[in-house]
């Protein structure tokens, strides 16, 4: 069994940047594509960052291109994403996915474990 625990999130202003951490425990995630996920109030989850099981590949939503950055480190079996440029329409809880497969995925259905969330919020 996986567990994933997120955290770094926290209040910033608009412009602010932000790091949040998933770190996994339980079954090696080295082998598997990790992703982030986040949700706004009143409004689905929706995808925003993923990263291939060795961190060579990465894939960003439109929203977070140019702005966010999703790494790993697998020795320490942790997932990283790095914000900047964070706008008021950023603010979400942020969830950390652990994928079913090697290769990133966009949809929710293509991850199994998950984190319990961290909250963002962007004040303007």
């Amino acid at each position: 069994q996986v567990q994933l625990v997120e955290s770094g999130g926290g209040l910033v202003q608009a412009g602010d940047s932000l790091r949040l951490s998933c770190a996994a425990s339980g079954r090696s995630s080295s082998t598997v594509a990790m992703g982030w996920f986040r949700q706004a109030p009143g409004k689905e989850r929706e995808f925003v960052a993923g990263i291939s099981r060795y961190g060579s590949t990465t894939r960003y939503a439109d929203s977070a291109k140019g702005r966010f950055t999703i790494s790993r480190d697998n020795a320490k079996n942790t997932v990283y994403l790095q914000m900047n440029s964070m706008k008021p329409e950023d603010t979400a809880v942020y969830y950390c996915a652990r994928g079913l497969t090697y290769s990133i995925s966009t949809s929710m259905d293509d991850y199994r474990d998950w984190g319990q969330g961290t909250q963002v919020t962007v004040s303007s």
